[in-house]
């Protein structure tokens, strides 16, 4: 089984116009599992790009629904909504391409507290992945025990999926070539890195998410790997660049490798 992350930054532009969708790189991506399906299954996790981040940051859902329970509701429904037609364009790309993909809506299975995942039912997963379908999952709002409501990253979602269903690889696709030495794109591409690493690396890199990314950044991303590393080879790929996913599925790609 490989999971594979398709980054917001990758579909669609965080900083052009709300719900921008670049449809010619999702289509190629659908290409590329199609080369391997269904020799492999797959789980495709898709991030938020100019859909969900720009509602999720207006209504302020990461707060929890705080003072504002009223409008925060209507907030925390709106930010669904919009993930849920970057899903929809995005699995019928898939369809289009002869992937039985089908949508999984994160909200409704995973629980958090606090940000942090305490349940999520996988059972439905298993079944669809039994059946040859290939779950598309995505970075979504979330009921949280705790502050009512939440944002659950798709990075988030994919590092609970290698822990419960031991993935071979879990492969990101972002807009550079891999992990730098430096801020994301500058300095020295890190095509090998132990997960020991990883933690020295995060103290050189500029953390702080450009734009209205609500869920990390780069950051996030390195420190779910490091988790997920635990229970598979990770692998951050450009999805920009034709080849690159397919390279990575067949452990030969431009990009870096975590290995535990």
């Amino acid at each position: 089984m490989i999971i594979v992350k398709l980054g917001g930054s990758v579909f669609s532009d965080k900083t052009g116009k709300p719900e921008n969708f670049d449809e010619e790189t999702v289509r190629r991506i659908a290409k590329e599992i199609a080369e391997f399906y269904p020799g492999k299954d797959f789980i495709i996790v898709h991030g938020g790009g100019s859909f969900g981040h720009p509602e999720a940051k207006r209504y302020r859902i990461r707060e929890g629904l705080g003072n504002c329970p009223e409008i925060k509701r209507i907030g925390f429904s709106e930010t669904h909504r919009a993930m849920l037609r970057a899903n929809d364009m995005i699995v019928k790309i898939f369809l289009d391409e002869g992937l039985p993909a089908f949508s999984v809506s994160t909200s409704s299975i995973f629980l958090t507290r606090n940000g942090d995942v305490v349940h999520g039912d996988v059972e439905v997963i298993k079944k669809l992945i039994g059946n040859r379908f290939i779950p598309i999952l995505f970075g979504d709002v979330s009921v949280d025990l705790a502050k009512g409501i939440d944002i659950l990253s798709g990075d988030q979602i994919i590092t609970y999926l290698a822990k419960m269903l031991k993935p071979k690889k879990v492969i990101f696709l972002m807009d550079v070539d891999g992990i730098y030495d430096g801020r994301p794109g500058q300095g020295n591409l890190m095509q090998n890195l132990s997960k020991d690493e990883l933690d020295s690396l995060l103290t050189r890199l500029h953390c702080t998410a450009a734009g209205t990314d609500v869920t990390g950044g780069i950051c996030n991303k390195l420190h779910e790997a490091a988790k997920i590393a635990e229970h598979s080879e990770v692998w951050f790929v450009n999805g920009k660049v034709p080849g690159r996913l397919g390279g990575a599925i067949m452990g030969d790609s431009l990009g870096t490798r975590i290995v535990g």
